[in-house]
């Protein structure tokens, strides 16, 4: 019935020390520390390490809910894992996050649920803005390099020979955009 802490950074500048000084605190005999994007787990060598090294009554410690998954779902399955194994699992920071009781159970399913409720209101609002702001006429993604004149030129001296890399360098665009632009 070890501790194991976990400790996660997503970039190179950043430092987890801060993250393995309360674990240690906490009394964790191991812990596992990484600077990788928690984008995927299967990214992240040292949980691997971590999940492959647990015995049934373990119990993984994280500072932050937010170290260990990036959305509901994945902390569902990742702490659906732990319970497959007979681990337990506590985040220091919430301190409602505890599955080693029945009420932290529960009150980690029903936190969960309303985090993905809050994530699709969330979603309902962007995707609202998105369409007021088609309906103003804004236009999303890059602007254009070339205007409808300078493809027409462009288009008229591909005709007489000249090279896509030619007219490339003329415009001060890539090949790849007059590519895309006498497409």
């Amino acid at each position: 019935m070890a501790k194991i802490g976990y400790a996660r950074v997503s970039s190179k500048g950043q430092d987890y020390q801060g993250q393995v000084a309360a674990l240690k605190a906490a009394g964790c005999e191991k812990i596992y520390s990484e600077k990788v994007s928690g984008k995927n787990t299967e990214d992240r060598r040292e949980f691997n390490k971590l999940m492959k090294a647990l015995l049934p009554g373990d119990t993984v410690y994280v500072a932050k809910l937010d170290r260990l998954a990036r959305s509901s779902r994945d902390l569902a399955n990742i702490l659906h894992d732990l319970d497959e194994s007979g681990c337990g699992f506590v985040s220091l920071g919430e301190s409602w996050c505890d599955t080693s009781t029945p009420v932290g159970r529960l009150l980690v399913t029903v936190m969960s649920g309303v985090n993905e409720f809050e994530r699709g209101l969330i979603r309902a609002r962007c995707e609202e803005g998105i369409e007021r702001a088609r309906a103003k006429g804004t236009k999303f993604g890059r602007k254009v390099k070339l205007t409808p004149e300078q493809r027409r030129v462009a288009a008229a001296r591909y005709a007489k020979g000249e090279t896509q890399a030619e007219l490339a360098k003329v415009y001060e665009v890539s090949e790849a955009t007059m590519y895309r632009a006498l497409a």
